[in-house]
């Protein structure tokens, strides 16, 4: 069992909400800054949680495969996929022993997963070995050196929340990975969690991204 499984009826709940949606958009953004794909692509995506990015992925015409440790999570994703009448293949699978051949995938992405991937170069290499030459993987994450960081690490995250589990990355950790392979890196979610309502916009975030280098969310690409 996932401690994520206890989260899956609810995980959606904060995307309603203002701040949630504008996360979400610029953390899209942020991955498909990066991730050059088009319909046909074949991608695997890595720790998909409720379907998210999978759903996003499939409803551009990617062939989608998507795996996470939590069943109940995964029925979550089944769920909203088969809502919108998407193709995509969920399995409960471990990133450790991704059973898939060499070579097969032709972009591998992970969106707010790596969080709670204790093994990141383990998980690295496996990621890599399913990625077929020229392939693109793009892995994003919270940022630890941030605004966002600091929440989830804060005593009452601690203490009330699945990031009790997390080990929480900088954009120097991601840099530490394949860093032969490594092309691009970026951040974003530079508004404060604890912005009021109407500070949360695309403009603010323009703004204050000139001057805070500490986004709350860095995205990098590596190319095999």
């Amino acid at each position: 069992m996932s401690f994520f499984d206890n989260e899956a009826m609810l995980y959606d709940e904060w995307y309603k909400t203002k701040m949630g949606n504008f996360v979400d958009e610029v953390e899209t953004k942020c991955v498909f800054d990066l991730l050059k794909i088009k319909p046909g692509t074949k991608v695997l995506d890595v720790g998909c949680g409720t379907g998210n990015f999978s759903i996003k992925l499939a409803r551009m015409g990617c062939k989608v495969t998507a795996i996470d440790i939590s069943e109940e999570m995964l029925k979550v994703a089944k769920t909203k996929a088969k809502k919108e009448n998407l193709d995509i293949q969920f399995y409960n699978m471990n990133v450790y022993d991704l059973q898939f051949e060499a070579n097969y995938f032709d972009a591998v992405i992970s969106v707010t997963a790596f969080e709670f991937i204790k093994d990141t170069r383990r998980a690295i290499e496996e990621m890599f070995r399913v990625l077929n030459d020229n392939g693109q993987m793009v892995i994003g994450t919270i940022n630890k050196d941030s605004q966002w960081g600091d929440m989830y690490l804060s005593k009452e995250f601690q203490e009330n929340t699945v990031f009790k589990y997390a080990v929480f990355k900088t954009e120097e950790d991601l840099k530490q990975l394949k860093p032969d392979k490594l092309k691009d890196i970026r951040k974003c979610l530079f508004i404060s969690p604890s912005a009021k309502e109407e500070e949360i916009s695309l403009s603010k975030e323009k703004e204050l991204s000139k001057h805070n280098k500490r986004g709350g969310f860095v995205c990098a690409l590596w190319e095999k």
